[in-house]
């Protein structure tokens, strides 16, 4: 939350958003400012960090903040084709078809003039990367903006980063990184017991800030805005940008630990994933529920994962319950964290976390699994009443110290929020895990919704999940050829 940065911080994050005026004057959309203010603080936070180096000599930041007028606008943008071409690969890969939408040299001359004289003495001393983060936040929280979908609470990410406890030497991957929040927390987390990686051997320290962190994102504005951050929090590229689901998320390194939050819905045109390991999932196009088969292929043996999924994973029928008990099979799927609605850009979106380990055998790995309610009875999340660290310290003191779910356990019984469920109970179940014994409030908690965005977010997010129920029923029962769809016409005679 922006509450949490350091004032200065804060202060920088507000004045950068206020630049967001010039550009839209410019006629730059809502979902363009981050970008075209990520080209310009790029090569001002390379100034700033003494690590101009890295670009050309004709093309810094200097060269550009002390031109005006067209002969400015004309040099920014020969700047940004040069430097998608740069030797650096990642300097290379942040700018690769970059192209500004500024047409009037006098808003061009505003953003630079304006980014010169922010107070960035302080903005070093407390982290560009928080920096840059908070910039990031500040766009996710703008409803307007769209990159909700793009962005994961980070109250939420911290408390999984937390539970799943990463490790130096660890392989750490996101296969749908978006802007690298999860890949970002999990840096934080060992630098925190590292002393920023002070106590490591050097060679440890190197692992940590080139390789310990892989993914993919396929949205190229959004692999753009990744990059950077993890640039900012001194990680050196590890994510690619690729469609996961197709061939090149083979590719990927193995795994010590995955946290992800993927995308939700089908893929477009209703196209089936491509890649030639899948199995239970080949033939769907719902893309929650190949990103968890990719997640359990990717995991060493004894590797784990959290990873945030809708409800429909949970409960969806034919594949969604071929998937689940392949996953109970291979992986020990020890819990399931039932999150509360409206912490989402969509307000009306029901999501959970799941926890599990990939297990050194092919069979018979989840032996029960328990699950924690922290969606009924809660408070209408929106605006007005936003997540924080603090909504997830009963959970967390449920789940224990032992990031596989290993640490001893007390059922809470029917009026509590923490149950356990025996293997064969799920079974019983026909496998579904949408288990929940705790009367329902959302109703009840939506309606005390007073924000104007909020109450617009939870009808739209309503809306999206009725859609994407649809889809994927239809799916199901659409005839896959021609001559399915005669046998089926020729059953009904």
């Amino acid at each position: 939350m922006l509450a949490n940065l350091p004032s200065p911080t804060a202060d920088i994050v507000a004045k950068l958003w206020s630049l967001c005026n010039v550009l839209r004057d410019d006629g730059i959309t809502y979902n363009e400012y981050v970008t075209e203010l990520t080209y310009l603080l790029f090569l001002k936070m390379l100034e700033e960090t003494g690590k101009e180096s890295r670009l050309p000599d004709d093309y810094r930041w200097r060269v550009l903040a002390k031109t005006a007028g067209l002969q400015q606008l004309d040099y920014y943008k020969a700047m940004l084709l040069e430097l998608g071409k740069a030797k650096d690969g990642l300097v290379a890969a942040i700018f690769t078809d970059a192209q500004t939408r500024l047409r009037k040299p006098t808003n061009l001359k505003a953003l630079t003039s304006n980014i010169d004289q922010l107070d960035w003495f302080s903005a070093r001393e407390e982290g560009l990367g928080n920096l840059y983060e908070g910039l990031l936040e500040k766009n996710a929280a703008d409803k307007k903006s769209g990159a909700g979908q793009y962005f994961t609470p980070r109250p939420l990410i911290d408390c999984i980063v937390r539970l799943m406890q990463p490790q130096p030497s660890e392989t750490v991957q996101d296969p749908a990184a978006g802007t690298a929040g999860f890949l970002v927390a999990a840096d934080r987390y060992i630098k925190d017991h590292t002393d920023d990686l002070y106590t490591l051997p050097e060679a440890k320290a190197f692992f940590q800030r080139h390789n310990a962190y892989v993914g993919g994102e396929l949205v190229p504005d959004t692999h753009r805005l990744c990059l950077m951050n993890l640039l900012l929090h001194g990680i050196e590229g590890g994510v690619e940008l690729i469609d996961t689901l197709s061939p090149d998320g083979e590719a990927l390194p193995k795994a010590d630990l995955i946290l992800t939050n993927p995308p939700f819905g089908t893929k477009k045109g209703g196209g089936r994933p491509t890649r030639s390991d899948f199995s239970v999932t080949a033939d769907t196009s719902n893309k929650q529920l190949a990103f968890v088969e990719h997640i359990v292929r990717a995991l060493k043996p004894g590797g784990r994962a959290a990873v945030v999924v809708p409800d429909n994973v949970l409960f969806e029928d034919n594949t969604g319950r071929r998937l689940r008990t392949w996953l109970m099979d291979l992986c020990n799927l020890h819990t399931i964290l039932r999150l509360p609605t409206g912490i989402f850009y969509a307000q009306g979106v029901k999501t959970n976390v799941l926890f599990f380990q990939r297990g050194r055998a092919d069979k018979a790995n989840t032996k029960a699994v328990w699950v924690y309610d922290m969606r009924a009875n809660m408070p209408a999340f929106g605006k007005t009443r936003p997540l924080a660290v603090a909504d997830f310290a009963a959970f967390e003191t449920a789940y224990g110290s032992d990031p596989n779910g290993g640490a001893e356990r007390m059922d809470q019984g029917e009026a509590g929020r923490w149950r356990v469920f025996s293997r064969e109970a799920i079974t019983a179940r026909n496998d579904n895990l949408d288990i929940a014994w705790l009367r329902d409030t959302e109703a009840e908690a939506e309606e005390a919704l007073t924000d104007p965005e909020d109450i617009a977010a939870a009808i739209i997010g309503h809306l999206k999940a009725a859609l994407e129920e649809i889809e994927a029923l239809s799916e199901e029962i659409e005839p896959d050829s021609v001559e399915e769809a005669a046998a089926v016409v020729e059953a009904a005679e």
